[in-house]
């Protein structure tokens, strides 16, 4: 878990490599919702790891999650502006939250929507052994930085959204197939 924070810390960051001293409480929040997370029925986290000169491992980025059922807090604030199709989704065990994927903010902004991509290839590596699933998440309304980045990995809007779902709902629910 601590490496894991450290990973948050460095992929928060605006400057590359060094880490947001001042993010103490969000590395801290970070680590609380994956220890959370981590108690979810099918719960997966995909990890990358570089190998510095001296032969030591680092993470790079990772990325987790489970799949979502037809009920839950998952769904919170969000459930009075979803199709029907999603819940037949989720009751039918065809949704998978990636809830996080971190990684360095150049990933986020370097080649985004190149197949190779780091984020790109562990969200859909997530959703490998979930045939037929299509992968869903969240993002806040206020979030811009992670919104974009999420479209340039391959990330959509549900078809209708603007017309759907309320301008006052605290996150936007992406799909990716």
């Amino acid at each position: 878990m601590g490496e894991l924070g450290e990973l948050y810390a460095h992929s928060s960051s605006s400057e590359p490599g060094i880490p947001d001293p001042s993010d103490r409480a969000g590395s801290a929040a970070f680590r609380r919702r994956l220890a959370g997370h981590m108690r979810w029925p099918g719960f997966e986290l995909l990890v990358a790891e570089a190998f510095r000169p001296s032969g030591d491992s680092v993470l790079t980025a990772c990325a987790y999650g489970f799949p979502v059922r037809g009920a839950g807090p998952w769904w919170q604030g969000l459930d009075g502006y979803l199709p029907e199709n999603l819940f037949r989704a989720a009751a039918s065990g065809k949704l998978f939250a990636v809830a996080d994927v971190l990684v360095e903010r150049r990933v986020r902004t370097q080649d985004p929507t190149r197949e190779w991509n780091l984020a790109r290839r562990l969200q859909k590596r997530l959703l490998v052994d979930h045939t037929g699933a299509l992968g869903v998440t969240l993002v806040d309304r206020r979030d811009v930085d992670t919104y974009r980045a999420l479209l340039a990995w391959g990330w959509r809007c549900l078809p209708g959204e603007g017309r759907r779902v309320s301008r006052s709902a605290p996150r936007r629910l992406l799909v990716l197939r």
